[in-house]
């Protein structure tokens, strides 16, 4: 016969979701996408129309 603790511990343990592993390869991602938005701002205010200030 098997101990009622022993049925909630392995019930317990079964409720507890898995930790998800850092992906370093969605942060690198990440930062090249930040990386081309800010060149291409970068090239607008260079290629596009000017602004002045009155």
């Amino acid at each position: 016969m098997t101990d009622i603790t022993d049925i909630l511990s392995r019930a317990r343990a079964a409720l507890v979701p898995p930790v998800e592993q850092p992906r370093p390869l969605a942060a690198l991602g990440a930062a090249a996408l930040a990386a081309g938005a800010a060149v291409l701002m970068a090239g607008m205010v260079i290629v596009g129309p000017g602004f002045s200030v009155s």
